[in-house]
């Protein structure tokens, strides 16, 4: 039994010292200094262009009515292409206008026969009544009939007048050069002035075309508190011009100017409504498109510009690793700004000149710890010789 006990005590004791042993050896070496790309933060002067969503928008939309009531004779334009200012578009039977007109000329003639009657009848009575020969009420009545004649010879005319303008507007043409809509009337239709079927069709000028867009309350807000800390510098004059980019990515040829901007907020929106004015001699702008707005003009003095990837997303907001002297990591809270191009950001707060940042390798940092430096990125200093375009988030 005692030969039993030694002897398990003796294994124990053996298994024990193998332990130890195994502890001794596989001890835990050194996290080696993970290897990262950094690059040195240097301030530039960079193009601020906010970027807006934008719908296109006729310069000049005009609807097309009738002014007269008849029949609709002829539709003389081919419906959804471009017509010119003063091309006829529509002609209404004429022929009941034509009748109405002959008529007031008939009129008119009669009155002016019976105008020359009572002239020459006044001509006579006036020396007569002089001469005492007459009565001042034969005087008085000659000079009524006068009177009344010559005012019937200006209604009579008035209305050949009227009947000129009415024939006239049975002829109906453009009155702007643009884009005709489909007609919304057929041939044969009795086209009423007084109903819904005086609506014939509409033209919409498209060069030059307006674009529109909304800036929201908080927008501005945020431009005007850049501004005054001296984040932005708009152009004098708030002379901005404007840059399209089509829906396909494709930018627009043709470059225009900001021409209105409404002096209210809306109740509905929040926002208030800009106008662009922009050339479009090939018509490749039509209105109702969606697109981008670029407006330019205004500057970013100094901006921090840094590659997105470099950017992470923490718990409490954005953050970026620091290499600080001693060659360790230190994690950096920033406030980020509006893109810039395709790959970069400005960084409004958090960094400043001269500042190591990690530009690739971030995931095997550790905050405190000391990285192996590797490169730096030299496209930084090419980036700097390049204008920037800031884009509005």
């Amino acid at each position: 039994m005692y030969i039993q006990v030694l002897t398990v005590t003796l294994v124990f004791a053996t298994i024990s010292i193998l332990t130890g042993c195994s502890r001794e050896t596989s001890a835990p070496q050194q996290r080696p200094a993970p290897e990262v790309t950094v690059m040195t933060v240097t301030p530039r002067n960079i193009p601020y262009t906010p970027n807006f969503v934008a719908q296109t928008e006729s310069s000049r939309q005009v609807d097309i009515v009738a002014r007269v009531s008849g029949f609709l004779d002829r539709i003389a334009y081919q419906e959804g292409e471009l017509v010119k200012e003063g091309q006829l578009l529509f002609q209404l039977d004429q022929k009941p206008f034509k009748a109405e007109l002959e008529a007031a000329r008939g009129v008119l003639q009669a009155q002016q026969a019976r105008f020359r009657t009572a002239d020459a009848n006044l001509k006579r009575v006036k020396p007569l009544t002089e001469q005492n020969a007459l009565s001042q009420a034969d005087l008085d009545r000659a000079q009524g009939e006068f009177d009344a004649a010559r005012a019937a010879v200006f209604a009579a005319n008035a209305k050949v007048k009227e009947a000129e303008l009415n024939l006239g507007y049975t002829i109906i043409r453009s009155p702007v050069t643009g884009l005709a809509s489909r007609s919304l009337q057929r041939e044969g239709t009795f086209v009423n002035a007084m109903a819904e079927t005086a609506n014939l069709t509409y033209v919409a000028a498209i060069d030059p075309i307006w674009v529109t867009f909304s800036v929201s309350q908080n927008q501005m807000a945020r431009i005007r508190e850049e501004s005054e800390k001296g984040l932005i510098i708009r152009p004098k004059s708030q002379d901005y011009e404007v840059e399209l980019v089509l829906p396909d990515g494709k930018p627009f040829a043709e470059r225009g100017r900001i021409n209105f901007a409404d002096p209210s907020f809306s109740q509905d929106t929040g926002s208030f409504m800009v106008r662009a004015v922009l050339p479009n001699p090939d018509r490749e702008l039509r209105p109702g498109m969606f697109v981008t707005a670029y407006v330019k003009g205004g500057l970013r003095p100094n901006a921090v510009v840094v590659p997105q990837l470099s950017v992470q997303q923490g718990s409490n907001g954005h953050i970026m690793y620091v290499i600080k002297p001693d060659g360790t990591a230190e994690v950096r809270p920033v406030v980020v700004g509006d893109y810039v191009g395709e790959k970069d950001i400005v960084i409004l707060t958090g960094l400043q000149a001269g500042d190591r940042i990690v530009v690739e390798g971030m995931l095997k940092v550790v905050p405190g710890q000391p990285v192996k430096i590797m490169g730096s990125a030299a496209d930084n200093d090419k980036a700097a010789a390049k204008p920037a375009t800031a884009v509005q988030k």
